[in-house]
């Protein structure tokens, strides 16, 4: 029974926002999202394309086999080669979907499908019918529908919907659309497509005009019940549609759409930052709801107003989305419990060992930094908590530069109980780091970005450094380090891009599917 006051929320993180270019996330980083996204309460999960690579295949199935109450969806061509695939990749999910598509546009169908409209439609319904046998959760995507003609692609529908699809998507797949033409699109199918109302309506948008979170809008407001995006606005190109700000316009303005989701708001802030850990994509500071000055306020005037009463600037709580406002909050002499119960109260469940390094961490960082934060307790955890086991762990660095002096760096790491110690000169000193670490491990790797964030304000603020690394120069791997020192900080990150660089080599598990399509 569809819920027409819902809005079922559809992410495809793991899918198309893994797409983007330089990212690739291994198995325990996916399934680590995953877990996030539905602790978040998202309706449905779209783990991957499991034809496109063995490694995606095996991500998507771990992930079908673990996360319940969630739907996982597998993507699939309109093929039984990639529908078989995807079945036995979701087969073990609690609510498994199949999700097939193709593409309705003149231009897809004559320059890249080559197939005639009555092909198309052949091949829609066959594909359809193939995906039921498996599971009765089948969705169908008309791949380019924006740019389609409407009729036709009313008959595809049709076609899709007689043969048993339960959920139909309406792609904007290169952000084409603007959202007043779009609403009147979607309007149009519900009004002329017979068997509409029996199904869940979705829509895809891309951001190529910046349009995708206001075309989803508007299409939730012309009877669209599913929105499809990414946390982050991660995807192809310029990527999707933002779920977080999606799902905080509905919510806020709840007297415009009177729709509700069920996602709990106060898990986004954290779930954004999970996803911009593990895919190396930092967040722009301006970025709406979750970038760190959506909340923040330097005009005299405003801050006036904020401290007089919160709505004068402010139409959202920070807490709402789970952004905490804390400063002071733990110190050195602080214990295991008030140090447990704090990373509890920001959302943190770790395991013993997790807890004991953490902690440890804790009171390093205490010895060298005056006051401790919220800010700076998320960044412990988070490069505590890591996706592989490690092959190397960083033991020191010393470092030589200056404006007339060669930089050289020395560098030991630790594997097992053996310590491999070399030395290296460079460019710079990050450079030299990095050349010492590629002596000590024998591996040669290219550092193709490095970017570093203050956590907190002041001199002593955690800096953390995220930088991708490749040895092959095809495959990208996404290191991070926090320290107060940014080139300890910036070691750490390198040994942590190589330690995911051997642990992918040694379980064949990469993934970095370049699919077919955007949807």
């Amino acid at each position: 029974m569809i819920d027409p006051q819902r809005v079922y929320i559809f992410d495809t993180t793991l899918r198309d926002g893994e797409q983007s270019p330089g990212v690739s996330l291994n198995a325990e980083e996916k399934l680590q999202i995953a877990r996030q996204l539905t602790r978040m309460g998202v309706d449905i999960i779209e783990a991957g394309f499991p034809v496109a690579s063995p490694g995606d295949f095996r991500a998507v199935q771990a992930i079908a086999r673990e996360v319940r109450g969630v739907t996982v969806a597998g993507l699939a061509r309109a093929e039984k080669k990639d529908i078989d695939t995807a079945w036995e990749a979701i087969s073990k999910a609690d609510q498994p979907r199949i999700h097939t598509f193709l593409a309705t546009s003149d231009v897809h169908m004559q320059h890249k499908l080559k197939m005639s409209r009555d092909k198309v439609l052949e091949t829609a319904e066959a594909a359809v019918k193939w995906a039921k046998k498996y599971t009765s959760d089948v969705e169908f995507s008309a791949e380019d529908a924006s740019r389609s003609d409407l009729d036709f692609l009313c008959r595809v529908i049709e076609v899709a919907i007689g043969a048993g699809a339960t959920v139909i998507n309406i792609p904007d797949t290169v952000g084409y659309a603007i959202p007043s033409e779009f609403a009147r699109f979607i309007s149009d199918i519900r009004s002329r497509v017979q068997g509409i109302e029996k199904v869940i309506l979705s829509v895809h948008c891309h951001d190529d005009l910046g349009l995708a979170v206001s075309n989803s809008l508007a299409a939730v407001a012309a009877g669209a019940s599913q929105v499809e995006g990414a946390i982050n606005g991660i995807g192809e190109r310029a990527g999707n549609a933002s779920l977080e700000e999606v799902i905080m316009a509905l919510h806020t303005r709840r007297d415009q759409f009177g729709k509700h989701t069920r996602i709990k708001t106060d898990e986004i802030y954290r779930t954004s930052r999970l996803v911009s850990n593990l895919t190396g994509m930092v967040i722009q500071p301006n970025k709406a709801v979750v970038g760190k000055n959506a909340f923040a306020h330097e005009s005299g005037i405003h801050q006036d107003g904020v401290l007089k009463e919160r709505t004068t600037y402010e139409i959202m709580n920070p807490e709402l989305v789970g952004l905490s406002h804390g400063n002071l909050v733990l110190g050195k002499h602080s214990g295991r419990h008030a140090f447990k119960n704090r990373l509890e109260e920001l959302g943190y469940q770790l395991s013993p060992a997790e807890l004991n390094n953490a902690f440890q961490r804790f009171k390093e960082l205490a010895d060298r930094k005056r006051e401790i934060t919220d800010h700076d307790l998320e960044a412990i955890v988070e490069d505590e908590i890591r996706a592989v086991e490690p092959v190397y762990d960083l033991e020191y660095i010393h470092i030589s530069s200056g404006s007339t002096v060669l930089p050289t760096a020395t560098v030991a790491l630790l594997r097992g109980d053996d310590r491999l110690q070399e030395a290296s000169c460079g460019n710079g000193p990050v450079d030299a780091i990095c050349r010492a670490i590629d002596r000590c491990t024998g591996i040669n790797c290219k550092l193709s970005s490095w970017e570093i964030q203050a956590v907190t304000s002041g001199t002593d603020a955690l800096g953390e450094v995220t930088l991708k690394i490749t040895s092959d120069g095809k495959k990208n791997y996404v290191g991070r380090g926090v320290s107060t020192d940014i080139l300890e900080a910036s070691a750490k990150a390198y040994v942590n891009g190589v330690n995911k660089l051997i642990w992918d080599s040694n379980n064949g598990i990469g993934t970095n599917p370049q699919s077919h399509s955007s949807s």
